[in-house]
């Protein structure tokens, strides 16, 4: 109990500090080595905007499926998406690239343009050529295509340097991982290394075990609960029950008291339809919301839970976050730091997280066997039934919680 306790204070001393507005985790897959030969794009969204909602919008050329701020309605920026084409794009913060360790404020601007613009990595690369200088952007992008088309983008100011994850020199083992520094840029700026250390982890273990798919990935990598830098694993001291309140050091995971969403972009095949890129979310703090697949439909339809509701909000992340505050339920002091794990699963497998795992089990499968007949014969009615039915389904379920 002694080491333990020791263990548990030195980690609140390697929490404190200042953290980066944005932090958030990625990775990128190719479709060589992934289950169904669809290429993968990842983000945990990590904001100070913790209210997020998905979009439907049309850009100059494209209409695209876009991760935004509820508060953005425009959209100005957007955090993650792909668009009718089949072109996906997600990034994270890269703090070392522009030489003063400072945030910028064109990334989300750079992704909306690009996502109205952009069919393939080139027409990407051609954009960042071509856009005024400097763009006051310092991200990792990570880009796919409905040509196969995977990479990594460390782009600053004036120049990118391209990671192409399809080059086995570049990605021996079909995948690229980045938080919130540059592999290009100043390392005395780097930022996120204890998260880059858990990812690695993290991948090194899926990858061994045949676990290089969407549906392992984004269920997994958002509740991946052991410390990079310490490998302490918060589910190693699970409470009997939830009554048993336990207030466990939280910072630096790749789940963060920040992360307002997820995102995994799912590409298709070079014989497949663009339209049947598939971003799969979780709208709101990945250990109170569930996943789920959206498509583009020529609707434009989405879940009306994870949209607006009317309010300016996503229903299931604004359910997410109230729940969520019952983990963090301190008053006073650092309340972020410190995350009452009890609530959220414990042994009697009464945790909020515990009961919302046999939904997303629910949502998954069946917006598995939509995707599947989407797939099969092109028929988006089989999605916008789906639409309806997770709205039902979920708000049903939620209410117990």
């Amino acid at each position: 109990m002694r080491k333990l306790l020791l263990a548990l204070i030195t980690l609140a001393f390697i929490i404190t500090g200042v953290r980066p507005s944005s932090a958030c985790t990625s990775i990128i897959v190719s479709g060589r080595v992934t289950k169904d030969g669809r290429p993968l794009i990842y983000k945990n969204r990590d904001t100070k905007s913790l209210s997020n909602m998905t979009v439907v919008v049309q850009g100059p050329r494209y209409r695209y499926l876009g991760l935004v701020n509820a508060e953005d309605t425009t959209p100005v920026n957007v955090w993650g998406g792909h668009n009718e084409a089949g072109f996906a794009i997600v990034n994270t913060a890269a703090y070392n690239l522009n030489g003063n360790g400072g945030d910028t404020d064109g990334d989300g601007i750079l992704m909306r343009k690009a996502l109205g613009l952009c069919a393939t990595l080139a027409d990407f690369e051609c954009l960042i050529d071509t856009v005024k200088k400097p763009m006051d952007v310092n991200s990792n992008f990570a880009v796919l295509d409905a040509q196969g088309g995977c990479a990594y983008y460390e782009t600053g100011n004036y120049s990118f340097v391209k990671f192409d994850v399809n080059d086995t020199l570049v990605a021996p083992d079909g995948y690229l991982m980045r938080t919130n520094f540059g592999t290009t840029g100043n390392h005395k700026l780097d930022v996120g290394v204890e998260r880059y250390y858990a990812i690695t982890d993290f991948m090194k273990v899926a990858c061994a075990e045949g676990h290089l798919d969407h549906d392992y990935l984004v269920t997994h990598i958002p509740r991946y609960m052991t410390h990079g830098l310490t490998k302490m694993n918060i589910y190693d001291f699970m409470p009997a029950t939830e009554a048993d309140t336990t207030f466990f050091p939280f910072a630096d995971y790749t789940v963060r008291y920040s992360t307002a969403s997820v995102i995994l972009v799912q590409g298709v095949k070079p014989d497949e339809s663009p339209l049947n890129t598939v971003s799969w979310t979780i709208m709101g703090w990945p250990l109170t919301a569930v996943a789920m697949p959206l498509v583009i439909t020529p609707s434009g339809k989405l879940p009306a839970m994870v949209t607006n509701d009317g309010t300016g909000h996503s229903w299931l992340c604004e359910q997410a976050l109230a729940l969520k505050s019952r983990a963090f339920s301190l008053k006073r002091g650092n309340v972020r730091d410190y995350c009452n794990i009890a609530v959220l699963f414990n042994k009697q497998g009464t945790g909020i997280y515990q009961k919302i795992l046999p939904l997303e089990e629910e949502v998954i499968r069946q917006g598995e066997a939509a995707l599947s007949k989407l797939r099969s014969n092109n028929d988006v009615s089989e999605m916008e039934a789906y639409y309806d039915w997770v709205d039902a389904y979920l708000k049903e379920h939620y209410r117990a919680l």
